[in-house]
């Protein structure tokens, strides 16, 4: 918005209506009825500040409505009303207070949104940190799914991704993390000692000895291997042959459904790739590249 009038009319049927900056929503008291038609010829009849898209009435009963509305002007400090359109009444309006919530993140209220159990026929109304105000009208977030391999703990990518959700400019983004535990895997054999790839990987307490692949053994031992189709790789080049190999790469491992996914692949190494509504983005990925690969997933090339 930045200041630009909004222009009212549509928006009672958007999903997932987030004004930004927050700025522009006002939390006025109001002991008028809780009536579409009252409302609006009460918000008509007062001027507004050059900045206000969005009121939020209350009244002494714990009750709410939002109103969109349309301004005259955005120059004067003040000005009067031209339009106005009732996004919720009290009976769908959800009231959240939650300090941890960022009121200017579109995710963050998306993720307090279905954490309150609002529908998408609701408007969720949200004191967030600083106890400052926004809302998210009709709230319908798109659900990623983070498929990560543990340990380490927590998952790296999905930590990653979280970071990118709480400052990039996207729709409303919940995670839903997926983990393939790597200890489950290894538990699946029964070898004479175990080759994982690094020493990192916190795989130092497993059924049998454990060595590690970046160190590079001198002695060729009788192990399976747990790793990816580059860790066999860099087997081929130490030792001249392929051991018996435990998969545990997530996109190996990966089973077809229609869930919208990210996850990562070290045979990637300078950029993501995208099929259908799966992004796998490389192992050593960065901030950066996940919010492109996200902004592809969810907003495409325009």
């Amino acid at each position: 918005m930045n200041g630009a009038i909004l222009q009212v009319g549509e928006l009672k049927q958007r999903q997932n209506f987030v004004p930004l900056p927050y700025r522009c929503v006002s939390f006025q008291p109001y002991d008028g009825a809780m009536n579409a038609e009252i409302i609006e010829q009460y918000v008509l009849a007062r001027e507004v500040y050059r900045r206000t898209d969005i009121i939020i009435l209350h009244n002494n009963s714990q009750e709410y409505a939002v109103v969109a509305v349309q301004r005259a002007s955005s120059e004067t400090l003040f000005t009067a009303v031209e339009k106005v359109e009732v996004l919720a009444l009290p009976e769908n309006c959800v009231f959240i207070a939650d300090p941890d919530v960022d009121p200017g993140n579109r995710s963050a209220l998306g993720k307090a949104a279905l954490k309150h159990h609002v529908s998408p026929q609701q408007t969720a109304i949200v004191v967030g940190a600083f106890d400052h105000v926004n809302i998210i009208h009709h709230p319908n977030p798109s659900i990623l799914r983070v498929i990560e391999v543990v340990p380490p703990k927590p998952p790296k990518l999905y930590h990653m991704v979280e970071q990118v959700l709480s400052y990039a400019d996207l729709p409303p983004i919940v995670l839903e993390l997926e983990t393939i535990d790597l200890h489950d895997l290894a538990n699946t054999v029964t070898p004479e000692a175990y080759l994982v790839p690094c020493r990192s990987g916190g795989l130092t307490d497993l059924s049998a000895p454990v060595y590690f692949l970046d160190e590079r053994p001198e002695q060729r031992r009788q192990w399976t291997l747990l790793g990816c189709e580059r860790s066999l790789q860099f087997h081929r080049h130490y030792y001249g042959d392929e051991p018996p190999r435990v998969e545990m790469c997530p996109r190996k491992l990966l089973k077809s459904d229609e869930k919208t996914t990210i996850l990562k692949c070290c045979l990637l190494e300078y950029d993501f790739e995208q099929e259908g509504n799966i992004v796998t983005v490389p192992w050593g990925t960065d901030l950066g590249m996940i919010e492109k690969a996200l902004r592809q997933l969810f907003v495409g090339n325009s």
